[in-house]
């Protein structure tokens, strides 16, 4: 991934603060869901309920797709991302924790949901990305870069 392509895509994860999130059904049609989201790097960290259909789909299949779009008044001023990954349900108490602290990070209000009360009701997702298009309108209708190759290591 070229660098300007990389300060792009961080810089987009930077910004916004919801993706829109599919999963595979058992039924093999897929879920599109709106959920928050915090990053480290280019690994994707949400939230979700621990018996919840989302959560269902990634036991039976990691497989996901994503959306975040930046804010925009003008479809020539549309900009985000699309991206294919693989999703892990965070089940190991230390992966969760860092899942909840990277949240937190991003949204103090995270500690109401996952606290001690709370946390048998909400497990954790670690996303991460393999195929990425970068959208960018301003370069054009449509515009997309598609990085194919994604580091193992980001």
């Amino acid at each position: 991934m070229e660098r300007g392509q990389r300060d792009f895509v961080l810089q987009v994860l930077d910004t916004a603060q919801d993706l829109t999130l599919a999963t595979i059904r058992p039924d093999g049609f897929p879920q599109a869901t709106t959920v928050s989201f915090a990053h480290d790097g280019m690994v994707i960290y949400v939230g979700i309920g621990r018996h919840s259909q989302k959560a269902e789909n990634i036991r039976g299949n990691g497989k996901v797709s994503l959306t975040i779009n930046l804010p925009y008044h003008d479809w020539r001023e549309i900009r985000g991302l699309s991206m294919s990954g693989t999703a892990d349900l965070l089940d190991d108490p230390r992966e969760a924790a860092g899942a909840a602290a990277c949240l937190e990070r991003r949204f103090p209000a995270v500690s109401e949901w996952c606290g001690p009360d709370m946390g048998h009701e909400v497990v954790f997702v670690r996303i991460r990305p393999q195929m990425v298009s970068v959208i960018d309108y301003s370069k054009g209708f449509g515009h997309t870069e598609l990085v194919s190759a994604w580091p193992a290591s980001a």
